[in-house]
């Protein structure tokens, strides 16, 4: 079963990710997962990957199966007005074809996503849109072009803290394996050709669906065997100098053995929360956003 089916009915560029200097550090989870906004986002329909805005006002994030959308994979949104959230409408630029993986750039004044919409450079590419934080409007979607997308698969953009470099997953720019985890830097007003991620990701399997914790110092991504037969899991590593290393399998507070967890994405306005997606004990849909507390040293 591969990703798409499980919801339905350099190294000077890793070096910048990060603000705050290399030095020993740890990554560890606490206290237990609980549900997302249920009844908002997570519903007994399929909900994956939630992208906050910066100001905490606005949630992005892609369903397969809710209706009232354009059709194919929607991204949807919600918007808080003090303590409620209103209720999820389809992402204006959702077309006909898959629109997925939404993201926030740090000013949450562009949303990075993944489409296989027309005009691309094959299977699903990555694209950004304009955003007005006040009004929630966007504007109309640009492809990020030959330095990011390939004639294969583009998932799960991340914009880096200071938004120039970009996380992204790609099985059709030649890397160690499937699906690898690259970089692209932003330089001289475009996006360089991207780079894979060094260290202990992007092994004999699929690495996919990242996230960067703490500034850049902590990676957290998906990894199976083989993502289009064999079960997903969150695991995470710590920067090293130019390496992601010590890469750990997130214990059963998020992971549930021989099931399906992804979709991993910071809350820029809470810092210290991890959200993630999947199916797990006590959820409405058959894929849930969840989300669980973590520290770093």
């Amino acid at each position: 079963m591969n990703r798409r089916m499980l919801f339905l009915p350099p190294i000077a560029v890793l070096a910048a990710c990060a603000a705050s200097p290399p030095r020993d550090s740890g990554f560890e989870l606490v206290g237990e997962s609980a549900l997302f906004l249920p009844g908002v986002v997570s519903s007994p329909y399929s909900e994956i990957r939630p992208a906050p805005s910066p100001d905490g006002r606005t949630i992005l994030w892609g369903s397969t199966n809710r209706p009232g959308g354009a059709g194919g994979w929607d991204i949807w949104m919600s918007r808080r007005d003090g303590e409620r959230w209103s209720e999820p409408v389809a992402a204006a630029f959702d077309t006909p074809s898959n629109e997925f993986d939404p993201a926030f750039s740090p000013d949450g004044r562009t949303v990075y996503f993944f489409s296989n919409r027309p005009g691309g450079y094959g299977g699903d590419d990555l694209w950004q849109v304009a955003f007005d934080p006040a009004s929630a409007a966007f504007g109309t979607p640009v492809n990020l072009g030959a330095a990011v997308n390939s004639a294969g698969d583009e998932w799960a953009p991340a914009p880096s803290p200071d938004g120039r470099t970009l996380l992204f997953a790609t099985n059709g720019r030649g890397g160690a394996s499937r699906h690898d985890l690259f970089v692209s830097a932003w330089r001289d007003g475009a996006w360089q050709t991207a780079v894979p991620v060094a260290g202990e990701v992007n092994g004999a399997g699929d690495d996919f669906d990242a996230a960067w914790l703490d500034g850049g110092r902590v990676l957290v991504f998906a990894r199976s065997d083989d993502v289009d037969h064999a079960p997903i899991a969150l695991w995470s590593a710590v920067r090293e100098g130019d390496r992601y290393v010590r890469a750990t399998r997130l214990d059963a507070r998020v992971n549930v053995d021989g099931g399906w967890i992804l979709g991993p994405a910071a809350d820029p306005s809470r810092p210290g929360v991890l959200l993630f997606s999947g199916e797990r004990p006590g959820g409405p849909g058959r894929a849930d956003i969840h989300l669980i507390h973590y520290r770093t040293r």
